[in-house]
């Protein structure tokens, strides 16, 4: 059943409790409404404390209410919270990174952080979640622990292509190609360089849908030249699919471990 617990400043929370979900999940989930957008926060029962606030780890994409999950980021989940970290998300559907979709994304950090979580969360991205995270990322440097990626997408001209992702910017595909670089992750990765946020990425060099060298490589060289530390490992014969190997990481699990806890 759910349960409704309050509604505060346009926030409506919801635990799910004995639900198909947490059955099918596993997982203890805090569902709420932030806004117009569905948002979950997945909370260790002993929570970790640092200077900055409860560790968390950001996930993205959450999109057409589909949440992490047992069977796919179960394990990695597990880890998280065996060392007191949390983790959450926010669907802002096929935003692609646009400036709604970085909005939604500002208005769960700000209610993270009043929640007593950390200022500088660890940053998950996978798939198309790279593209949300990273131009999140980008304007907030300051407020990045460091970014992981599961086969992220970086380059706009890649996946899902302008025009595609043109109406999530609410511009023609002309538009969107002359501003590209006010929009595009690869084109503006200086603030995170800067600030020295560490990026570790996990990339398959089989991936047909985001390839690599056009996603995960090329962030990662233009990153490094930049002077950002980045770190790529190349999955062989890895696509674009939920197998374990992606999930089951222990050298992405251990970084964000490390960055979560600083």
């Amino acid at each position: 059943m759910l349960k409704k617990l309050s509604i505060l400043a346009g926030l409506t929370l919801l635990i799910v409790t004995g639900s198909v979900l947490a059955q099918q999940s596993q997982l203890e989930f805090e569902r709420y409404k932030l806004g117009d957008h569905d948002a979950f926060l997945v909370a260790p029962e002993k929570p970790a404390k640092t200077d900055l606030g409860k560790p968390w780890v950001w996930y993205a994409p959450t999109f057409h209410k589909k949440l992490p999950n047992q069977r796919d980021e179960g394990w990695m989940i597990q880890r998280l919270h065996a060392k007191g970290i949390a983790i959450a998300g926010i669907d802002v559907g096929e935003s692609y990174g646009s400036p709604k979709g970085r909005a939604a994304f500002q208005q769960l950090y700000e209610h993270m952080v009043e929640q007593g979580y950390s200022t500088k969360p660890v940053l998950l991205a996978r798939s198309r979640g790279g593209l949300m995270l990273y131009n999140w990322a980008v304007e907030h440097p300051d407020s990045v622990a460091g970014v992981a990626g599961i086969y992220p997408v970086c380059n706009l001209l890649s996946y899902p292509g302008l025009k595609k992702a043109a109406p999530a910017y609410e511009m023609t595909e002309a538009e969107l190609k002359e501003n590209l670089a006010e929009h595009n992750p690869i084109d503006r990765l200086a603030p995170l360089a800067k600030a020295k946020v560490p990026v570790y990425h996990i990339h398959g060099d089989n991936d047909k849908i985001v390839p690599l060298e056009d996603n995960s490589a090329l962030l990662v060289e233009r990153y490094k030249k930049l002077g950002g530390p980045a770190t790529l490992q190349v999955i062989q014969a890895g696509g674009h699919d939920m197998e374990k190997h992606w999930f089951e990481s222990q050298a992405l699990t251990d970084f964000m471990i490390e960055k979560a806890l600083q």
